[in-house]
């Protein structure tokens, strides 16, 4: 029931008057672009009292029929029930406040510029940071893998059997192709001192 309620207010809410709308805007006929704008302004009103009023009066008896009851009372030609409310309620207070509210509006938008770019800096101050704790990680991890395949050649072209690397590098002999070079050269070291 409460689906049917919300695809009925979603239709005859929202898409009828946006419909209706764009035919106002594209007929450019100005009585019903007013029309229109003031159930605009009606509606955006209502969805924004909705917001607080779902939580404080869900449980009151007929309150979604009475929300559908509304729209469709605003949405009437012949109640006109949109114009009534922003002719007597809206217009009135809106003008009457007009400069208060735009000069908390410029403020707003001075604040949330500020508080953007101060975030922004934070954000890019982090992850400026990050990438270079993961630059200076990932370089000593490179150095340290680069001077243990250093110090394997190194051993691996003297051909000394008796030289071993010191006991703060590991050397990591992954391939098959070291292996033999390091037995060759161990076999050849005891060869060349079996000949003299």
């Amino acid at each position: 029931f409460v689906v049917c309620l919300f695809f009925s207010r979603l239709i005859f809410g929202t898409l009828y008057p946006a419909y209706y709308s764009y035919k106002a805007v594209k007929s450019k006929d100005i009585k019903e672009y007013v029309k229109w704008m003031m159930y605009w302004i009606i509606f955006a009103l209502f969805t924004t009292a909705e917001t607080f009023t779902d939580i404080f009066l869900c449980w009151f008896p007929f309150y979604y029929e009475l929300k559908i009851a509304f729209v469709a009372w605003l949405l009437s030609p012949y109640t006109k029930g949109s114009s009534l409310l922003y002719r007597k309620f809206v217009h009135p207070t809106l003008s009457s406040k007009e400069k208060e509210i735009d000069d908390c509006l410029v403020q707003a938008k001075d604040r949330s510029y500020d508080a953007l770019v101060h975030f922004g800096k934070r954000g890019l101050n982090v992850a400026a940071t990050a990438a270079v704790m993961a630059a200076s990680k990932g370089q000593g991890a490179l150095s340290e893998r680069l001077r243990s395949f250093s110090m394997q050649d190194l051993s691996t072209i003297r051909g000394d059997s008796s030289s071993t690397v010191p006991p703060s590098v590991t050397v990591r002999t992954s391939s098959k192709q070291s292996q033999p070079k390091t037995s060759r050269s161990a076999s050849e070291g005891t060869g060349s001192s079996g000949k003299c």
